[in-house]
């Protein structure tokens, strides 16, 4: 049995919207093992300057990225669709071991096979230091809230 991950390929803005907030969800629990099943056990990865392959080293990536970025909270919005590629714009906000905050801003460009799990993800991110009182991403931790602001409505 083939197992799926949907929504699948071709995507359309509805479908491609779900699969930006299903990662957004993922991304928020904190957890490698969760988010790194949802790619390819092959899949490639550009990280900011770091290229890895693979489940494995993505679940290592994500451990210690958040060893390292306390308090995350994620946001992400779709930017654009075709076929078997999205493309999202993202703000993240963290803190650093000696309570700096941080706004991380970014875009990802992901490629589907056609089971829906991601092939390629090509990240972009830029890290600017905020004050804590700067802060807009204020849930408690895990999957952000349906009626929390997006990006879009942070003017971000």
């Amino acid at each position: 049995m083939v197992m799926t991950r949907p929504p699948l390929p071709p995507f359309d803005l509805a479908t491609a919207t779900q699969k930006a907030r299903l990662a957004e969800d993922a991304w928020n629990s904190r957890d490698p093992a969760r988010v790194s099943q949802a790619y390819t056990p092959d899949c490639r990865w550009r990280n900011r300057a770091e290229f890895v392959q693979g489940r494995a080293a993505i679940e290592a990536l994500l451990t210690r990225k958040w060893r390292r970025e306390r308090d995350y909270r994620l946001i992400k919005e779709i930017w654009g669709f075709r076929e078997n590629r999205i493309a999202v714009r993202f703000a993240y906000e963290w803190r650093d071991a000696d309570d700096g905050w941080f706004r991380s801003y970014g875009n990802e460009n992901w490629e589907f096979a056609e089971d829906g799990l991601m092939r390629r993800r090509i990240a972009s991110i830029n890290d600017a230091p905020i004050a804590e009182q700067d802060r807009l991403f204020h849930w408690p931790l895990g999957r952000r809230p349906d009626d929390h602001p997006s990006l879009s409505e942070f003017d971000l």
